[in-house]
């Protein structure tokens, strides 16, 4: 079908047409009226029944014409061999013409796409698929023919539809398309004028229901907006007339002039607000560059920078590791110096030690000997006494012997008389011990 302007509401409705004229009106409609639903003219007439019964009567004419011949043998008999014949002629001829008539008649082409709705004395006997079909019966005729195949566009303008804040639309554009199910259902239960009237009503209701929920602003976001929920809602309403819904939109949004206008300041003033944003963008983005190449510069600055400060850094390290390490040099060579010092002073004082070990034995060996001279001294000294004095004196301490210790011989010398002093012999220094010296040991100067 050719789909009707969108400007105007489609009209749904039935045609009643000759067999010839059903595929031009399923498909083209007339005056861009949707024709779903042609009824058929009858073209069953009982005029085959004419040459019918005439052909009858001609065969019962023909045998009591046979029957008069044969009970008379005169010219009577002659005469009525003769219409005899001519009446079973005619019969036979009526009776062909009638079943052709007949078979004619009974012929019935369903076109393709559509569904042929069968009554008999008018109550629904079947559907007819496409195809030829052949109505033996009488009194059986196809009442409608209807396309179940097609889907059928159709377009429903809403005018002055009131947005969420009671701003009336012009304008809602409401397409849909549609296809007819159950052809007995829909012809018997609505019908096609009826359809389209509660069609009408169910899609204005659905698109004033979905433009209460649209603020007036947001009003041309409708245009090829979703529309599952009311294609459903439809479905639910039309099921029940074995219609189906197979796809719709909204193409289009008309608003009032009024707010039209008061759009188009909007948007001059949201473009005059966009090429300032893009200049302000500009000088931004310019702006930004040139902070960009300020920060970059600043930061090759503060790179060099550190640069420097790193180089500085590395060197006042390495002056301070040099320094370190003259400084632990001279500390190592102080601690050489001082292990040294520490190790010879060591040595001294171990020579030292050995010395002194060495120098008291000898004193202990020198000590000896003193006591040897000593002991040999006395022994002279008693014995320049006993040659000095002038008598003998023997002292006997015990029975068995004389004691010839050194202080025997002193304590003896003691108790005699004193002889003409005699000058000791001189030492070897130019002094002369006395027997406390001998006893008391070598002077310091010999020990050391």
């Amino acid at each position: 079908m050719s789909a009707p302007a969108m400007s105007r509401r489609s009209v749904i409705a039935e045609s009643v047409a000759a067999w010839s004229d059903i595929a031009q009106l399923l498909r083209g409609g007339e005056s861009g009226t949707l024709i779903p639903v042609i009824i058929p003219r009858n073209r069953r007439r009982m005029w085959w029944m004419l040459p019918l019964w005439f052909g009858l009567y001609a065969v019962l004419g023909g045998v009591m014409f046979s029957l008069a011949a044969a009970g008379d043998d005169g010219r009577f008999g002659l005469i009525a061999a003769v219409l005899s014949g001519f009446a079973y002629v005619a019969g036979t001829v009526s009776l062909v013409v009638a079943l052709l008539w007949w078979w004619r008649s009974a012929i019935v082409e369903i076109e393709q796409g559509t569904t042929g709705v069968l009554t008999r004395y008018g109550a629904v006997v079947r559907t007819l698929t496409p195809g030829r079909h052949y109505l033996w019966h009488p009194w059986s005729r196809v009442d409608f023919v209807v396309d179940t195949s097609t889907e059928i566009p159709y377009s429903a303008p809403v005018m002055a539809c009131p947005t969420r804040e009671n701003v009336p639309l012009r304008s809602i554009e409401f397409f849909l398309k549609f296809r007819i199910n159950d052809a007995v259902l829909f012809v018997r239960t609505i019908g096609a004028g009826n359809f389209d009237l509660v069609l009408s009503s169910a899609v204005q209701d659905a698109i004033r229901q979905r433009a209460r929920k649209v603020q007036t602003e947001r009003a041309y976001d409708l245009r090829g907006s979703d529309v599952a929920d009311m294609q459903e809602l439809l479905n639910t309403q039309l099921h029940r007339y074995g219609v189906r819904i197979t796809g719709c939109n909204i193409p289009d949004v008309q608003l009032p002039v009024q707010y039209q206008q008061h759009l188009a300041t909007r948007e001059r003033v949201a473009k005059e607000q966009q090429a300032y944003d893009q200049e302000w963008g500009l000088t931004r983005k310019r702006r930004i560059d040139s902070l960009n190449m300020d920060i970059e510069r600043a930061k090759k600055v503060r790179d060099a920078r550190i640069v420097e400060v790193k180089a500085a850094l590395n060197k006042a390290r390495e002056e301070v590791a040099q320094l370190l390490e003259q400084q632990e040099t001279e500390a190592q060579k102080v601690r050489f110096e001082i292990e040294t010092r520490g190790h010879s002073g060591l040595i001294s004082a171990q020579n030292e030690a050995r010395a002194q070990r060495a120098l008291a034995k000898a004193y202990r060996d020198n000590r000896a000997i003193l006591r040897y001279e000593l002991a040999r001294r006395s022994l002279d000294v008693g014995a320049e006494l006993a040659r000095r004095a002038p008598r003998p004196v023997v002292v006997r301490t015990d029975a068995g012997g004389a004691d010839t210790s050194a202080l025997a011989t002193l304590l003896t010398a003691g108790l005699l008389p004193r002889p003409t002093a005699t000058p000791p012999a001189p030492a070897r220094n130019g002094t002369v011990p006395t027997v406390q010296d001998i006893l008391d040991g070598p002077p310091t100067d010999q020990a050391q």
